[in-house]
């Protein structure tokens, strides 16, 4: 079935506390705008996308209701980890939408600065694919250790950076997270992974990233995007 809708979910609902601070990260602003606003944004102005919904922990949805009500569909509860607050939103999808027509593409809010191109090949690749990811090529050399000690160099070309948006059918990525709910020894940080480990006859495809979508995770990441947000859009 050929997919006819398509969410994207901005995943706000973490407390950010490897950034620090009493305000969720999600909440800061960049060039005079908080992440969620610019995540909501690029959304809302991307062809092919027709629905967004926000997570955001309870004790925000006020403040985020101000931000940004007039441009989700609904703000709902995030969980007390990221794989909760993306079941919370594909529970919410599935009791409203065909899961089988359904497309989402799940975001984190921490990655204000995702691009229309970006978000056009996810759209794109939910009309091909059931699963698929973003991701770039890493420039560095990544070698496996344990204690301490290195065991493994694996080939360079073959070894990439996850990025959000992932996209999923709906109906694919909810029996997964479903799966992997049920399995007390995997806690899932990556839906990408979640597919690849519990659906694994289920192709993951490749959209390709780009740097600028950055990851505000510790306090210097917010200066780096300032100045990204400076230099322009993307050419």
């Amino acid at each position: 079935m050929t997919v006819t809708r398509i969410v994207a979910v901005v995943l706000g609902g973490g407390a950010g506390s490897r950034f620090g601070g009493a305000t969720p990260k999600q909440l800061l602003t960049l060039g005079g705008r908080t992440l969620i606003e610019h995540c909501v944004t690029a959304f809302r102005a991307a062809p092919g996308v027709d629905e967004v919904l926000l997570v955001m922990p309870p004790a925000f949805h006020g403040e985020s209701a101000r931000l940004v009500g007039d441009q989700v569909s609904a703000i709902i509860p995030g969980g007390a980890a990221r794989s909760d607050s993306v079941r919370g939103a594909l529970a919410h999808l599935t009791a409203r939408h065909d899961p089988q027509a359904t497309g989402v593409l799940l975001h984190d809010a921490a990655r204000p600065l995702v691009t229309q191109q970006i978000i056009a090949d996810c759209v794109t690749a939910l009309g091909k694919y059931d699963a698929a990811g973003t991701a770039v090529p890493t420039a560095d050399t990544i070698v496996v250790a344990e204690d301490g000690v290195m065991s493994h160099v694996p080939p360079r070309e073959t070894l990439l950076r996850c990025q959000t948006p992932q996209c999923f059918r709906l109906s694919v990525i909810a029996r997964a997270h479903e799966l992997a709910a049920a399995d007390p020894d995997f806690t899932p940080t990556d839906d990408c992974g979640v597919v690849l480990r519990y659906l694994p006859d289920v192709p993951v495809h490749v959209v390709l990233g780009s740097e600028r979508n950055i990851k505000v995770t510790y306090p210097g990441d917010l200066a780096v995007a300032e100045a990204m947000l400076r230099s322009g859009p993307p050419a």
